[in-house]
């Protein structure tokens, strides 16, 4: 099934890459994402790295582990999440040192507004 998806300017391959930015495309996400870039971490070392609240944490969680970005293994008491493959933190820092040179175009675009805050809590 991923053979057919591979060429990059079928419809079915540009429609699940977009899925897949969509996946990124949360500020709440991004933020776990990044908190997973080091080492396994458990939900309440998440909601302390991120200040993001438990719920909201474990419902992105839900959401990253259900795309296969992040995985999940019982630890006695604990669940540690940890980043699914390595390129999803490639993807984040190309995308950090692209935007040290595009910022201010993405900052400036009217197009994408971001809803800062919204997610947070």
């Amino acid at each position: 099934m991923l053979a057919e998806l591979l060429p990059t300017t079928t419809s079915p391959f540009i429609d699940l890459q977009a899925k897949l930015f969509r996946g990124f495309a949360d500020p709440s996400r991004l933020a776990i994402l990044a908190a997973l870039h080091e080492e396994p971490r458990s939900v309440g070392e998440i909601v302390q790295d991120t200040g993001l609240s438990q719920p909201n944490v474990s419902n992105h969680l839900a959401c990253l582990r259900d795309c296969g970005l992040v995985c999940a293994e019982q630890r006695g008491r604990y669940v540690y999440y940890s980043l699914v493959d390595p390129r999803v933190e490639q993807l984040l820092r190309l995308a950090r040192e692209l935007l040290v040179e595009v910022a201010h175009g993405v900052a400036a675009c009217p197009r994408y507004e971001t809803d800062s805050g919204a997610n947070d809590e």
